[in-house]
């Protein structure tokens, strides 16, 4: 039987010999989160399937740290074999950068994108005992109260963060933002009204909408979550074109043979086609979305300059 091993295994730095099938050992698969959060829970529901579906055996590997930042830096030193994969995603790779000043990497130069996996859209929600009952509820309260109404996130410079500062410049609103350790802290005060509004993602205020305590607004995604189904997004209440998310996906040093990309990302995206896999991915709040290695690399290459933007005018550091 193919196991995940722990992290502790190593792997050799050989590259795959020419004409050889791969992988031929096991892969490690830097993970950049503690266990448990997102990225973690993600990256082993696509290892333990692939290791079902081929027999290939991955190495989990939790690098922690820096907003996710130190896991990548690792990655990027890795030899290009192939076997030393990263799972990235938005918060580290594209707007960590810009908040972890004198990074040692580069997203477009010095990584190579494998696989998208899953994006996430993020949630704007109120207590059930809220004022406001529509987000356009919001949007009129602010205008002729600005910078009066306050929302609570999970931490300043996070990817919902800044989805909550692109929403105000989309509405022409501000608003007062109060950043907490975490998104727990933030949804007990949301559902206390001790503030008036939560910016979240959405497995973290799943239970609280099912058990009746928070009331959902909408979503950022250009699509409306599976989740949530009979939630607008923002861009359906009159803020066209408005789409945040939050994306994680598959990654390797630059320089990985073609060979070894293409075959991660066929087996990748065969996986992503298997209603048993896009169900326990939808179970953790997030879309399941394959992409090709070059739609993925052309989203990132878009998605690094325009968050440069949003961090600077967010007036977000990583202190």
């Amino acid at each position: 039987m193919t196991l995940i091993l722990p992290a502790q295994a190593q792997t050799s730095a050989q590259a795959p010999a020419k004409g050889s099938a791969y992988p031929t050992k096991p892969v490690r698969l830097i993970v950049p989160f503690p266990p448990g959060g997102g990225s973690d829970i993600l990256a082993r529901l696509i290892t333990s399937k692939l290791s079902e579906q081929h027999k290939w055996t991955f190495i989990i590997d939790n690098k922690p740290g820096a907003g996710g930042t130190i896991g990548i830096t690792e990655a990027v030193r890795m030899a290009p074999t192939g076997y030393d994969l990263v799972m990235g995603q938005k918060d580290n790779l594209v707007i960590g950068p810009w908040l972890f000043k004198n990074l040692p990497w580069d997203p477009t130069r010095d990584l190579v994108p494998i696989a998208h996996v899953a994006y996430t859209p993020v949630l704007i929600a109120t207590s059930v005992d809220s004022k406001f009952k529509t987000l356009n509820d919001v949007v009129a309260a602010a205008r002729k109260s600005p910078g009066n109404i306050n929302y609570g996130s999970p931490g300043n410079g996070t990817s919902i963060h800044l989805a909550a500062v692109l929403f105000e410049k989309a509405a022409g609103i501000q608003l007062m933002h109060i950043p907490y350790k975490g998104s727990s802290p933030a949804l007990l005060d949301a559902i206390a009204g001790n503030v008036e509004l939560l910016v979240s993602s959405v497995p973290s205020a799943m239970g609280q909408i099912k058990g009746g305590k928070l009331r959902p607004l909408a979503v950022t995604s250009a699509k409306r979550s599976s989740l949530l189904p009979d939630v607008p997004t923002v861009a359906e209440l009159g803020f066209k074109n408005f789409d945040v998310t939050t994306w994680y996906g598959l990654f390797a040093p630059a320089g990985t043979p073609p060979a070894v990309v293409d075959t991660l990302n066929a087996a990748v995206n065969t996986l992503l086609g298997n209603a048993e896999v896009r169900a326990a991915i939808r179970e953790q709040g997030a879309e399941p979305e394959a992409m090709t290695p070059a739609k993925f690399g052309a989203m990132i290459k878009a998605d690094y300059p325009r968050w440069k933007n949003i961090v600077e005018s967010s007036g977000a550091t990583n202190n």
